[in-house]
């Protein structure tokens, strides 16, 4: 029964398993990807081109569908405006730190590749209101971003503790960090890796402090819509290849030594071997070359979200007490 279920895959044609998206990718020969505006994570430099720990990500996905990291297009979009983009074709994946959840799964249809950033919903507050822990925001006035999980999540936190809060909603990115600094509110709430960045841009940071506690788990992964298994996969897999090449050592600067590595799993993984690319469909220089332009996981960490005081926590590897793992290239 094995040997025939395996036979019968084995004869499947891997672009049996294109759809809509990669068929529209691949037509326009550009991916386009949702992203949003966090220091580090995603924003455009001074000549206008995107850089970040999420970017690079994108970067990546370019080289496995078309062998060209610039063969990606990046457009910033509110956290209202980036789900709906998505499932009306107008992005093909989203790249902005969305959070995996069982509604947006189940209810809005979309597909989710690998965690590629474990974070948690934080407090930032004015200093000068006295408070060093969450529990002490009793009656506070706080600001939340509309259309992201965290209008649910700080109101769950209350009704368990039997504060009570006063909510201000605001649409506008650009309103968030003002209302604080203005002192409409006396705390905002997002996820703790966008409140590294609204702290960056205060006109004096020291006047603010991140609060310890984490409201909530908010795994950051790329997502896709649904009805393209293959376009998932591609998407998974990418993220992969970046963890599996920290866990055996290989970067962007040593990884042309590894290509007289004795180990087939690392000739599969770079191509050396081609068989692995040609069951999968994918070019046998891949894996190869994201690693070789973009790094893996742990230099994109290094080179984005470091020089901003990030330590690694649970974005380690699993081998270093971490959550994040590579199934089995095979």
């Amino acid at each position: 029964m094995v040997a025939s279920l395996v036979g019968a895959i084995g004869l499947m044609s891997t672009a049996a398993y294109a759809g809509p998206t990669l068929d529209r990718i691949k037509s326009r020969g550009l991916i386009r990807a949702g992203v949003g505006t966090t220091p580090g994570f995603f924003e455009p430099d001074n000549n206008g081109r995107w850089r970040g720990f999420f970017i690079d990500y994108g970067r990546a996905l370019a080289i496995a569908v078309f062998g060209d990291a610039e063969k990606i297009e990046f457009t910033s979009s509110s956290p209202q405006q980036r789900l709906p983009a998505l499932q009306s074709g107008e992005f093909d994946v989203l790249l902005s730190g969305v959070t995996i959840t069982i509604t947006r799964a189940f209810k809005l249809g979309f597909h989710f590749g690998p965690t590629i950033f474990y974070d948690g919903q934080g407090l930032l507050v004015r200093k000068d209101i006295g408070v060093t822990s969450a529990s002490q925001l009793d009656g506070a006035t706080i600001g939340i971003q509309s259309g992201t999980t965290g209008e649910l999540n700080i109101a769950d936190f209350f009704r368990k503790s039997r504060h009570q809060f006063t909510p201000v909603t605001i649409e506008d990115t650009s309103e968030f960090v003002a209302a604080l600094q203005s002192g409409r509110v006396d705390a905002i709430t997002q996820d703790s890796s966008d409140l590294v960045g609204k702290l960056a841009q205060l006109k004096n940071p020291n006047d603010y402090v991140l609060l310890p506690e984490r409201l909530s788990k908010e795994p950051l992964a790329p997502a896709v819509a649904g009805g393209d298994d293959r376009s998932l996969e591609i998407v998974n897999w990418t993220v992969n290849a970046t963890l599996q090449a920290e866990e055996w050592g290989i970067t962007s600067e040593n990884i042309d030594g590894f290509l007289k590595s004795d180990d087939p799993a690392i000739k599969r993984f770079l191509g050396v071997d081609p068989s692995l690319a040609e069951a999968i469909g994918l070019d046998p220089k891949w894996a190869y070359n994201i690693i070789k332009t973009i790094g893996n996981h742990g230099e994109i960490f290094d080179r984005h979200l470091k020089p901003l005081g990030w330590e690694r926590g649970y974005n380690r590897l699993w081998t270093s007490g971490g959550l994040l793992y590579s199934p089995p290239f095979r």
